[in-house]
């Protein structure tokens, strides 16, 4: 597992296997996400609701929706 060093400016280089997992290059943006004592990166989408769209498929049953449906 690569490890990385901030520098005195408070920068870090990503390995070049993370880049290229993420597809990233540079100038691209990233999103930084802290949770309790983990930090996540992943490339900024173009458009947001592109990239969230479908990621409910599947959480429910279909015999829940068809019940929440006719209760309207």
């Amino acid at each position: 597992m690569p490890s990385i060093k901030l520098s005195t400016k408070n920068q870090i280089v990503l390995p070049k296997e993370a880049r290229e997992a993420m597809g990233v290059k540079g100038g691209d943006e990233l999103v930084v996400v802290v949770k309790g004592g983990i930090t996540l990166l992943w490339p900024k989408p173009k458009s947001y609701a592109k990239a969230l769209a479908g990621k409910g498929r599947g959480l429910y049953a279909s015999e829940y929706l068809a019940k929440e449906r006719r209760a309207w």
